[in-house]
């Protein structure tokens, strides 16, 4: 990657920084300052904290949990968020409320919630009665992501709000201490190189010499961008830590590589934009069992509902909500797309537990046997690589040095 770009481009864009981005200096984390920069105006706001327990009846009740080991991101919701509001943060963004809520852990990425809630003083409410028509902004700081079923209900209620699952220490101090206007600034920018793309091709490179290659149309289709900024009084959620650009597949073939939670390498099959076959390349036959019978029982399972790009320079932080966002890594995500403006709603699936929507990324960290040796896009007669070696192209850094 050259980085003789005649614009000038910030000091986390040099390459030095690209290749190392944990070393990139990061100002303090202000909740204060991001919730005024995600969500202005803030004059006037509600606002309300959702977490998500096994038992949330007993262990929001007097805030228990901070009682007990584990709940690590519950208890980074207490300290940085709901803390924080009544430290100051309330008076400083004018707005009222601060309370916290629990609700019961899905157990699944982007999965309707119950409409069950228990207050801190262990009351049984209702999320459809008592939260979402009575705040104007919700921060749902959870164990899964919540985005999808949060992006219908606030369209439905009129809320704005954030999701931030999986929130820990790495993400506080980079993904959620950066400015808000930058990140959105430079999701812009690879949107408009990125933008009505008629397809993208992934090759993927595999340790035993094999290349898989995998074609999703796009069909042309405006370029979306998670960037970060819920302005306005627009109903919407923001995913946090934001910086991606994403587009909803319209077609797709061929293969990619997958690696499963336990470890186990496996190929899929792709057809007509679904999965439809895993084959292992080594770890646990079951897994890959597995995979092949949820596909043949309810096939919309492997229906492809996004290609994402990311955006931004961070550390990696170990979740994927952050590390999904790094710039030169992509990631396609199974299931459910009504949120991004897809056609996969949870009515279709055979099962409300396999209306998932997951995303599987691919970054250095996180699938070290499989490279993405390069990444091309065609527009009309335009053709452009995009990635190489998980490093983003030169025509990616020029579309980030436009303008500036």
């Amino acid at each position: 990657m050259s980085t003789t770009i005649e614009a000038p481009l910030p000091d986390y864009f040099r390459e030095e920084i690209l290749l190392h981005p944990e070393r990139r200096s990061f100002p303090p984390f202000d909740p204060a300052r991001l919730l005024g920069t995600v969500f202005a105006p803030t004059e006037g706001c509600r606002v309300c904290i959702l977490v998500d327990f096994d038992e949330p009846a007993e262990l929001i009740k007097d805030f228990n949990f901070l009682k007990h080991d584990g709940f690590p991101v519950q208890k980074n919701a207490h300290r940085h968020f709901y803390q924080a509001l009544r430290d100051g943060a309330l008076a400083t963004l004018g707005m009222t409320g601060g309370e916290m809520f629990a609700f019961r852990c899905t157990h699944g990425s982007n999965l309707d919630l119950a409409d069950d809630v228990w207050d801190t003083a262990g009351k049984h409410l209702s999320l459809d009665h008592d939260i979402y028509p009575n705040y104007d902004l919700i921060l749902c700081i959870s164990t899964f992501s919540a985005t999808a079923p949060l992006t219908a209900k606030a369209k439905q209620f009129g809320f704005r709000g954030a999701t931030m699952h999986g929130l820990n220490d790495v993400i506080l101090n980079s993904g959620l201490a950066v400015d808000y206007h930058d990140v959105s600034a430079d999701a812009e920018r690879l949107r408009l190189a990125l933008t009505k793309a008629d397809s993208v091709e992934i090759d993927f490179a595999l340790e035993d010499g094999r290349v898989l290659t995998a074609w999703l149309g796009l069909g042309g289709q405006e370029a979306q961008k998670s960037h970060g900024l819920c302005l306005g009084k627009t109903p919407d959620i923001a995913n946090l830590p934001a910086g991606e650009v994403y587009f909803v597949p319209t077609d797709a073939h061929g293969q990619f590589p997958m690696k499963y939670e336990d470890g186990t390498l496996g190929v899929l099959d792709v057809k007509d934009r679904c999965i439809f076959r895993s084959t292992l390349i080594a770890g646990n036959q079951a897994t890959i069992d597995a995979h092949n019978a949820r596909l043949a029982d309810d096939p919309m399972t492997g229906t492809l509902g996004e290609l994402g790009f990311g955006t931004q320079v961070l550390p990696v932080s170990g979740a994927d909500i952050q590390d999904e966002k790094v710039l030169g890594t992509c990631h396609l995500a199974t299931g459910r797309d009504d949120h991004l403006g897809g056609d996969i709603l949870p009515s279709m699936f055979k099962k409300h537990e396999n209306s998932t929507h997951d995303d599987i990324l691919f970054a250095p960290h996180k699938t070290p046997n499989f490279n993405i040796r390069q990444v091309r896009m065609k527009r009309g007669a335009q053709q452009e690589i995009l990635i190489e070696n998980f490093r983003p192209s030169r025509y990616l850094m020029e579309a980030l040095a436009s303008g500036r």
